[in-house]
């Protein structure tokens, strides 16, 4: 008996030895691997001219290794993938739209808040959809394993949630009438809402505000202080600012105010 407890206690000093050395891992390499969206246009989608990974999540990852002082490695992944490639360590970091959730928090690490988003509602122009009252009964497009499918499900539960695998064929179906309304992070919205020639618009009303963070594997306590302390010398350093300002400034077809800064785990985690 006495030679299986400390068996266990050997296992998992193993464990969290293994856990400990990942940031060792990134050092050793030169190289930090970011898992981000490749099609999700501003965050993380292929520059049609360069056929390159660019977007505002990209550059919130290459900031990071720079401060990590290691090169950048990007891994493109579905909302799907996200968890399950932090977990079995396909990436060392997901910054892909990655929202907070009590029940995420079960499964992964998050870093502090380097953006915060409102989830709102699109619907057709000519809809005549008002708020959420009107979308009883009525079908709801989402990506599939989203914030916005967690949040309709609560905030529209006399609708039906239909889910997809990406934000175009969520969109896609709403342009075709095979649903009513489609929940989406705001940025990706305008983005759908603009190339629309505004046949769809935001309600008013929203879903949630939802705090983006970076996501590291469960027990990777280094890794995740060493995250935060890079997204701190970036707030600092204005290099947030900089980053919001490229991709959803005034300059930016999304024009948007960048309302909240980096902002503690501790101040989410009581909400759902």
């Amino acid at each position: 008996m006495k030679a299986v407890f400390a068996g266990l206690i050997i296992a998992v000093g193993c464990i969290e030895v293994a856990h400990a050395a990942r940031l060792d891992d990134i050092r050793a390499r030169g190289t930090l691997v970011c898992g981000v969206f490749g099609d999700l246009v501003p965050l993380g989608f292929e520059d049609p001219k360069t056929r390159t990974l660019v977007g505002f999540d990209v550059d919130v990852c290459k900031g990071v290794a720079d401060s990590l002082h290691v090169k950048l490695e990007l891994n493109t992944l579905s909302v799907a993938a996200r968890v399950p490639s932090l977990q079995t360590d396909r990436v060392d970091v997901v910054a892909a739209a990655m929202g907070y959730t009590s029940e995420r928090a079960k499964q992964i690490a998050f870093s502090a808040a380097y953006i915060q988003v409102p989830i709102p509602v699109l619907v057709l122009s000519d809809s005549g959809i008002e708020g959420f009252n009107d979308l009883r009964g009525k079908k709801v497009s989402a990506i599939r394993g989203s914030t916005p499918e967690l949040f309709a499900r609560q905030k529209l539960p006399e609708s039906e949630i239909v889910t997809f695998d990406d934000g175009p064929l969520a969109y896609l179906a709403l342009q075709q009438h095979k649903v009513q309304a489609m929940a989406i992070s705001q940025g990706a919205g305008i983005g759908f809402r603009n190339r629309s020639e505004r046949k769809v618009r935001f309600l008013a009303e929203v879903l949630h505000w939802e705090p983006d963070c970076i996501g590291i594997k469960l027990g990777e306590t280094a890794l995740l202080d060493a995250v935060n302390a890079g997204l701190g010398e970036m707030e600092k350093s204005g290099q947030l600012q900089t980053i919001w300002d490229k991709w959803f400034g005034d300059g930016t077809e999304y024009k948007l105010t960048r309302e909240k800064k980096l902002t503690p785990l501790a101040e989410f985690e009581n909400q759902p």
